[in-house]
């Protein structure tokens, strides 16, 4: 076309904004702002403010605001809309809320777009508080609701809109509700209720929705039943790179390398190209089953066949495969030379490393460069405490503990948390404050089963629950294990069971860095993503 108009500008800025193109939609808009005659009317102006809503470029969407405010449009609904949207993704609800004020007659995308930024940004009572005022509430209001508050971390609100929703009979005619839903039962790991949410969408006829089905994959991985995400990629008619990728770290979280780069290889084979969330999981697996030569040629492979940038993430994970073989020089070498800055994790899983490899010397050196960097962090003074203890430097032990008291660091407690029925129980060391305590104290004196929480000595049991628990502090330790058997207890006792030896289940702590098993009797606990749930019986 020798001279487009404003028509085609305009077709092209909105098949770039649908093809999810929205760096090539940017770079059309400034040809059009800068080197051409023509005035954007007002379809042209929101294209070019919803590209930048997509990238949350908030400095080139107040650039085009100030463009809009000095032309024609700068009243037109639509073009508000827009900006209402962009100022939400990017992260300023009240900067949306100033041009939603502004609105002269306010429809259902403007009401949509406003709800969706306060409950995305966590502002909760604000966007409660708008969703009460809106006028006529359709599905995609409630998705907005539902979706901005699963992804602020509002999970329990968001389900419990998605049953108020239910309850008022809206109809489901769009799926992307589900997926959220699915997705607050992923990131608080319910299993019952994950479940529960599948029924819904077999019975709604969504099963065969690929993003759907993704969702299912990552909350049964989450909620540690790899068997059903597995079902549920098989019965798949078509897999996308999330849902390779979704199954691909699932089984790796589980420990099942092998089966992770063997579907790694089916996934390559398909034809999927993998991303760099895929490379995550690859790496991760390695680390945990000691293939650090593979996890050396996965990164290689992530880089120079796929071009794919590494991350923080990505580093992290090869921190922690060098880590956990004992290649700590390699590991410290990596972390030097990387070019993304580590952070305050990555350096203590290195320090975790040293400590678990005897390397005191190191990881001296690095806990130093920790505690300058982060010195309210309790872990660190709690892991190179250990460090000294377990090197018989017991004046410098004591030298931490006085840090500790000067800096007013103070420890976070460890505890254990199970769910039983429709509650959550939570115990933590040193509590005396639950209301079965006396039921629990009883059954710990007369039951066998406290006997068997662990069958190694004291002193190992302290030992595996590092890095949160002070070698130094018997009396932390005391409370600590008394804190994992008054969770036994109140589990087997609030389901009426005999104690047996059936081995192969695990009790996990929730700790800091990591969670511990410790084997022990009863097939009935699994860990997760939150810590501990009792989801088998």
């Amino acid at each position: 076309m020798p001279q487009p108009n404003l028509i085609s500008w305009s077709s092209i800025l909105t098949s770039c904004n649908i093809s999810n193109l929205p760096h090539i939609a940017l770079s059309i808009s400034r040809t059009i702002l800068t080197t051409t005659l023509l005035i954007p009317d007002h379809f042209v102006f929101a294209s070019i403010v919803k590209a930048c809503a997509n990238l949350t470029a908030l400095r080139q969407g107040k650039q085009v605001h100030a463009r809009i405010l000095l032309s024609p449009f700068s009243n037109d609904d639509v073009v508000k809309s827009s900006l209402i949207d962009m100022y939400a993704k990017c992260g300023v609800p009240d900067y949306a809320h100033g041009v939603f004020n502004s609105i002269s007659k306010l429809n259902v995308v403007s009401w949509t777009a406003m709800i969706h930024g306060y409950a995305r940004s966590g502002r909760k009572f604000e966007a409660l508080k708008l969703f009460d005022q809106m006028p006529d509430r359709n599905l995609f209001a409630w998705t907005a609701m539902i979706s901005g508050f699963v992804q602020s971390g509002y999970g329990i609100d968001g389900l419990h809109l998605f049953v108020e929703m239910r309850r008022e009979g809206v109809d489901i005619v769009d799926p992307l509700v589900l997926s959220s839903a699915v997705g607050a039962c992923a990131n608080l790991a319910v299993w019952e209720l994950g479940k529960q949410m599948h029924g819904v969408v077999i019975t709604l006829g969504y099963e065969s929705c690929v993003f759907i089905s993704n969702a299912l994959i990552d909350m049964y991985a989450k909620c540690s039943d790899i068997v059903a995400a597995k079902d549920v990629f098989c019965r798949m008619l078509r897999m996308d790179v999330v849902s390779w990728t979704s199954i691909i770290v699932g089984t790796a979280q589980h420990g099942q390398a092998e089966e992770a780069l063997a579907l790694y290889n089916d996934m390559v084979s398909a034809g999927v190209k993998p991303n760099e969330v895929t490379f995550v999981g690859l790496i991760y697996a390695c680390s945990h089953a000691g293939l650090v030569s593979k996890g050396r040629d996965l990164f290689k492979s992530m880089v120079e066949d796929y071009g794919i940038r590494p991350s923080l993430q990505h580093y992290t994970c090869l921190l922690d495969l060098f880590s956990r073989s004992g290649y700590l020089d390699d590991a410290e070498n990596l972390i030097r030379t990387m070019p993304v800055n580590p952070d305050e994790p990555t350096w203590a899983a290195l320090l975790s490393a040293c400590k678990r490899h005897g390397k005191n010397d190191m990881a001296i050196r690095i806990a130093d460069n920790l505690l300058s960097s982060k010195p309210e962090d309790p872990s660190t003074y709690i892991l190179l405490s250990n460090i000294y203890a377990g090197a018989d430097m017991w004046e410098n032990v004591s030298k931490v503990r006085k840090l500790m008291m000067v800096m007013e660091v103070k420890r976070v407690p460890g505890y254990s948390c199970i769910d039983l029925g429709k509650e959550s129980h939570v115990f933590y060391a040193g509590e005396t404050s639950h209301p079965m305590k006396d039921e629990i104290k009883d059954f710990e004196v007369n039951n066998v089963m406290t006997k068997r929480v662990c069958t190694k000595s004291i002193g190992e049991c302290l030992r595996l629950a590092e890095p949160e628990m002070d070698m130094m502090d018997s009396e932390s330790n005391r409370r600590m294990l008394a804190m994992q058997k008054k969770y036994i207890s109140y589990e087997t006792l609030k389901r009426d069971m005999v104690p047996c030896d059936r081995a192969g289940a695990s009790y996990y702590n929730c700790h800091a860095r990591q969670a511990n098993p410790y084997n022990r009797g009863c097939e009935v606990i699994t860990g997760c993503a939150r810590g501990v749930q009792a989801i088998k019986t």
